[in-house]
């Protein structure tokens, strides 16, 4: 937090009486801020008022402690506030007769940051359980420490007309509440009960209402009957079904047509976690916390949830209910349900009831529906614990939109991210607002949905982008959306983008090496990069290694058949006699005609561009050792050969370093002749699995290590959507600090293109 003076208005009032105005910047609305702040000032005595404009929260006050005040002021928070920074200014004193709450004042420059949606407090969740209480049972009870802010939100200031719980007039009750500066829910802009408040109601597959005004009870039911519900929830709509009926996960997996991508599953509280995964204490600090995430855990061998809701996965994910309605669901099913994003595969999540009914109602047999409108959807987050602390996976429901602070400042610019998992990202001056995870821009919907955000955004943190930022690669939907903007366009090579997102993130103002561990990202040669040693700051790198160029035979068909990456790297590095040497499990499925074809691709170089990904060289182990011939989902193949890999002990394949003039070349002959002779004595999967991870472990100290010779670099940042992989990640990780390197890694942003938005809008919008 800063704090600092910014000058005087007026002369200085030296007397302790004076009166001084405060104006503070950061997450301080919607957060119970100012009946924080109006108890504070009654406690020391202090008359004035607080006040919240689109800028921030403005306090002034006067009386004999107003000194005491400012120092509390700047250490004693509500729990969900962020100051970024406070400004202090003396006045004159004005006379002041009492401490008021005052109107909120609306201001066209500058932003204010927002607050995202926060799971049920305890105080909440006891109230919804309560028989006495007058909000026992209710699905939409909050307070100010939680409920609905940034999916509601349609303007800034955060005042319940400017939300979309402007319909709901509150009753006596809530009124008192909301008026009350000493209650937990004075001006909480979701408030309501029961009387006056937004209301369930369970609808058929074709939207005829089977029961109004509650439905709970009745959905609880159909859930244990085997059928699947369509959830109305914060931030869209989730799919739920009971985890414990295989024709019921069978069923979802064919209607939604995703059939192999795991699936979420909500438990309802510590104990039943426990009973299906086993859970460290960082784990379960995570699990429990506001933002309540979707957290990878160990799958038990003895869980009773089906083992097709994450198939061939030693990992679960796992979130605990974080509305009152999942609450309340939960305990009246009594079951794991799974809770996955209420979508046809790769389309946007739906928000609103007639556009779920439309889109879900091949999938849900039945609809739970609410008549609290989703100004603007999110999905979960999803984070895992790696490295020893909390990295998210996807960014979204309880981190999105709070700004990540950089380590030096921006003009206004907008990044438009990547392809796959995209988001987008707005900052201006120290500022990141990383937008939440909006999935794979490779349909016209979730393009619409991509612009439409984007849109909001820009309204809502009043933020007007002199700089274009974008990806290098011409056919993405998001280069082609920035290209077609006004302002200056920038375009930020895929790999530097990861590198300079993580170094922003660690507020990294010096240079290190970086490793792009990934799938693919269009390079500077006009090759596909991906397996790639940079160096320098977070707004300048270089290449300067990378893993050996091979073939991809057929383009992205070679992404959607990893068999075809397995011929290309054996065809390519070791002559075309390998692909006919031995039996290769991973090679049985191809068809003599399909070899073929794929023989001349490589030979010819027909569509076969060239390619040094990381990503990629998974593929074509995992296929080799027979794990995945074609995917159904981004990562497959490299997800199934971390899950079976067992590194202990397992050793590590030879590999060579080449040097092409200043550019380092990892030559992967030795590995793959390696792989290949164990394959042929009958090596099991697991220990070449593990072997295979315990080389890039020593493929990346080597590597680093001979950089650090030449460049003097002391920190190394990893970045790419391979280190999503936790095996990698610790062994990388471990192996360069025990080496002497400082370690960067992601937190706050997504190793994956997730997070590339942030790493383009620094190296686009640092620029002189």
């Amino acid at each position: 937090m800063e704090t600092g003076s910014v000058g005087v208005e007026a002369e200085k009032d030296e007397e302790p009486s004076g009166r001084r105005r405060f104006l503070l910047r950061g997450v301080v609305q919607g957060v119970g801020f100012r009946p924080h702040i109006w108890r504070l000032a009654h406690r020391y005595g202090l008359k004035g008022w607080v006040c919240n404009t689109a800028a921030g929260v403005i306090i002034e006050v006067e009386g004999p402690a107003v000194g005491e005040f400012s120092r509390e002021l700047s250490s004693n928070i509500p729990p969900r506030a962020r100051i970024e920074s406070m400004e202090e200014i003396c006045l004159p004193v004005a006379g002041f007769e009492d401490f008021e709450i005052i109107p909120s004042r609306v201001a066209e420059e500058g932003y204010q940051f927002i607050s995202p949606d926060i799971a049920t407090c305890p105080d909440c969740r006891d109230e919804i359980f309560n028989p006495a209480d007058r909000r026992y049972r209710y699905p939409f009870t909050n307070c100010t420490n939680c409920g609905p802010r940034f999916t509601i939100i349609r303007d800034l200031p955060y005042d319940r007309h400017l939300t979309t719980m402007d319909r709901f007039v509150m009753c006596p009750r809530c009124q008192a509440e909301y008026d009350d500066p000493a209650d937990r829910r004075f001006h909480a802009q979701p408030n309501a009960c029961p009387e006056c408040g937004p209301r369930l109601s369970l609808c058929d597959a074709k939207g005829k209402v089977l029961l109004a005004g509650d439905g709970l009870s009745e959905a609880a039911n159909l859930l244990k009957s085997g059928k699947i519900i369509a959830l109305k929830g914060l931030g869209g709509f989730l799919l739920a079904g009971n985890a414990l009926d295989p024709e019921v996960v069978s069923t979802l997996r064919r209607r939604k047509n995703r059939p192999d991508k795991p699936l979420a599953v909500m438990l309802r509280d510590m104990e039943a976690v426990r009973e299906h995964c086993p859970v460290t204490p960082a784990e379960e600090t995570l699990l429990l916390s506001p933002e309540a995430p979707i957290v990878l855990l160990p799958w038990r061998e003895d869980s009773r949830i089906i083992r097709n809701c994450a198939p061939a996965q030693r990992c679960l994910g796992v979130m605990l209910p974080y509305t009152p309605l999942h609450h309340l669901l939960m305990a009246e099913t009594g079951l794991p349900l799974i809770m996955t994003s209420g979508n046809q595969s790769e389309e946007p999540i739906a928000k609103d009831n007639d556009e779920a009914l439309a889109r879900l109602s091949t999938i849900a047999d039945a609809f739970l529906l609410h008549d609290r409108e989703i100004h603007l959807q999110y999905d979960d987050s999803v984070a895992a614990v790696m490295a020893g602390a909390p990295a998210l996976l996807r960014r979204a429901r309880g981190y999105a939109p709070h700004p990540i602070r950089l380590p030096g400042p921006l003009r206004p610019t907008l990044a438009s991210g990547a392809m796959l998992k995209n988001s987008f990202c707005l900052a201006q001056g120290r500022h990141a607002f990383l937008s939440q995870h909006l999935g794979d821009l490779e349909n016209l919907e979730t393009l619409a949905h991509y612009e439409r955000v984007i849109g909001l955004y820009q309204d809502l943190f009043r933020l007007e982008p002199e700089i274009i930022a974008h990806d290098l690669h011409p056919e993405y939907l998001s280069t082609k959306h920035a290209l077609a903007l006004p302002g200056e366009k920038i375009g930020v090579q895929h790999h530097f983008a990861h590198i300079s997102s993580c170094l922003a993130e660690n507020c990294e103002t010096g240079e290190a090496i970086g490793l792009a561990f990934d799938g693919l990202g269009y390079g500077l040669d006009g090759h596909y990069w991906g397996g790639e040693f940079v160096a320098g700051s977070s707004r300048s790198l270089v290449r300067l290694a990378h893993l050996e160029y091979v073939p991809m035979p057929g383009g992205e068909a070679a992404i959607r058949h990893p068999r075809r990456m397995a011929l290309s790297y054996l065809a390519t590095l070791l002559g075309e006699e390998a692909v006919h040497e031995g039996k290769l499990p991973g090679l049985s499925g191809i068809g003599e005609l399909e070899r073929q074809v794929v023989l001349k691709q490589i030979e010819r170089g027909i569509n076969a561009p060239l390619t040094s990904s990381c990503g990629r060289l998974f593929d074509a182990v995992s296929a080799l050792l027979g794990l995945v011939g074609a995917v159904s989902y981004e990562g497959q193949a490299a997800i199934a050969l971390e899950m079976i890999a067992r590194p202990a002990g397992a050793g590590a394949y030879p590999f060579d370093l080449d040097e092409e003039g200043e550019v380092v070349i990892v030559r992967l002959r030795p590995l793959l002749r390696g792989i290949l002779a164990d394959i042929n004595n009958q090596v099991a999967a697991p220990v070449i699995a593990g072997r295979f991870h315990n080389t890039l472990v020593e493929l990346a100290l080597v590597v680093c290590l001979k950089l650090q010779k030449s460049g003097g670099w002391k920190k190394v940042a990893l970045s790419g959507g391979v280190f999503q992989n936790r095996l990698l990640l610790e062994g990388v990780y471990s192996s360069l600090r025990a080496a002497g390197f400082e370690v960067l890694i992601h937190r706050q942003a997504p190793c994956n293109d997730g997070g590339i938005a942030l790493g383009q809008a620094v190296m686009a919008g640092g620029r002189a």
